[in-house]
């Protein structure tokens, strides 16, 4: 094929002068990014190889290693950035589709950035958390309807999760990540009470104790499913879509699928794992209001279902079709969400912001008067306790995390997860990499942040007067927008700051 035009995209810096040959670096790069010369008796780094994930750096004894973008750049081009000469090189040398991992990083609007919250002061004084209880318990599910009399009949009561704060993990397969997130995830979870959901790829063995604080999925693929986890778990979603890739499948290589994995996905090892696009069981409301019934028929109607669906622009029409199938949650994913492989066209061009959906979402299904019907989970990009409570603000029940779980475990964003090759032994099955996520370190490390969220949104609603989080529920009164346009207020439901 010829010169490969594309250029390395990361330097390795050495300090020699602080370098003391210990070979830490060599060992900790599963790019194969360091060497140790035996003529020269020192260590080299190709850069070519470099996917900026900061394990040498972090590592580094005595600081001698940095990285920094290649300092070789094209001529400046507004309509050719150099992101898209780069792809034209990478395909035009390879004929394939660029892959890529985490969520959207173009520099398209952040809405969360974009609305400010509301603050008490004279008239509606505000509550101080540390002295006064701040409630933020979440029940998702559907809530239960009153007769004439305004009594609840006991066949009325619906199944559902009570969350103590409303955060949950967010879908992340087993195969995509390593069990050691799993397991992570799980004590947290268990913690922190609160739910973690184990994604399409099934429940491994060794976290059938945490059952009661998992969600299991039913996808596509239809991966580790089976009556026994059904039961067993918490509560059971049926992935329609996934933020990163609207409208297409999953593809886990075979190179992925160890004994482990292929146990718990039940399916031969090596082989690839393909999730179709569709599930070829579902093409319209009403084949979705089969499944559903069929998953409630199988737990005895004790377990709540949820519907996963991307952020898309008739978004609000499928989540009220969702509601009258029959679902007690719907999920919904923006198009920041992160992801372990994805097409990069996309992942870059595909669905819409959650803040959007969400508020249409919210909007439509009060209009129909099933707002109570359901609860709404949000996901795509929550990156900290004030983007959820601008969530639940703008309607959401609770919100799901991922990304922000990873960083919290120690991802460093190189957005190489398709690999299989994470340096923070995160989105890998290589056992010498797994080794480097210690679980009950990570499971630490989440229910700190989680700890911290917690007193921070406490800290918000207490500013706000407001003493439970159910209060904010769509109380979009508590935002103000910064910087937007007359139809994106519109969209959203609030007023501009001043008003």
């Amino acid at each position: 094929m010829g010169i490969n035009l594309v250029m390395q995209e990361y330097e390795v810096l050495r300090n020699e002068a602080k370098c003391i040959g210990c070979k830490i670096c060599v060992n900790q790069c599963a790019n194969n990014v360091h060497r140790w010369d035996e003529d020269w008796q020192m260590i080299i780094s190709d850069d070519k190889y470099c996917v900026n994930c900061h394990r040498c750096v972090v590592f580094c004894p005595t600081g001698a290693l940095s990285i920094r973008k290649n300092a070789n750049d094209f001529t400046f081009n507004a309509n050719w950035e150099n992101r898209h000469i780069k792809n034209i090189y990478r395909q035009a040398q390879s004929g394939g589709v660029l892959l890529t991992g985490m969520g959207n990083d173009r520099p398209y609007p952040v809405y969360w950035d974009k609305m400010v919250l509301n603050a008490s002061q004279v008239t509606n004084p505000s509550i101080d958390p540390l002295r006064e209880p701040i409630e933020l318990k979440v029940f998702l599910g559907r809530k239960s309807a009153l007769n004439e009399k305004d009594e609840v009949f006991k066949d009325d009561i619906f199944p559902w999760l009570e969350l103590d704060l409303p955060v949950m993990f967010s879908a992340m397969s087993f195969g995509s990540v390593s069990l050691n997130v799993h397991k992570a995830l799980a004590r947290a979870a268990e913690t922190m009470g609160t739910y973690w959901n184990a994604g399409e790829g099934g429940v491994h063995a060794d976290l059938k104790k945490s059952m009661n604080h998992t969600i299991v999925q039913v996808a596509s693929g239809r991966f580790g499913v089976n009556p026994a986890m059904l039961k067993e778990a918490a509560a059971v979603e049926i992935k329609i879509g996934q933020g990163a890739k609207p409208g297409i499948g999953g593809h886990l290589p075979g190179e992925k699928v160890g004994q482990e994995v292929a146990d718990t996905r039940m399916i031969p090892v090596g082989s690839d794992a393909i999730s179709p696009a569709p599930h070829h069981d579902i093409y319209s409301i009403e084949d979705l209001k089969q499944l559903i019934f069929a998953i409630k028929e199988a737990t005895d109607y004790k377990k709540p279902v949820a519907v996963k669906v991307a952020a898309v622009h008739n978004i609000a029409a499928i989540a009220s079709g969702i509601a009258r199938a029959g679902a007690d949650i719907i999920v919904i994913d923006g198009f920041r969400g992160g992801t372990g492989a994805a097409p990069q066209a996309i992942r870059d061009n595909v669905g819409i912001p959650i803040e959007f959906a969400l508020a249409a979402v919210d909007q439509r299904l009060r209009e129909e008067g099933i707002r109570n019907e359901v609860s709404i989970v949000v996901a795509g990009s929550i990156r900290n306790s004030s983007d959820i409570v601008k969530a639940v603000a703008l309607g959401a029940d609770a919100v799901y995390i991922g990304t922000a779980a990873l960083i919290a475990l120690g991802c460093h964003m190189c957005q190489k997860c398709y690999t299989g090759k994470c340096n923070w032994g995160i989105a890998t099955q290589d056992p010498k990499l797994v080794k480097r996520l210690n679980p009950e370190i990570g499971a630490r490390k989440l229910v700190n942040l989680l700890t911290a969220w917690q007193h921070e949104i406490k800290e918000m609603l207490g500013g706000m007067g407001i003493n439970a989080i159910e209060s904010l529920r769509g109380n979009r009164l508590m935002l103000r927008g910064i910087g937007l346009n007359k139809k994106e207020l519109e969209i959203l439901g609030i007023k501009a700051a001043g008003e």
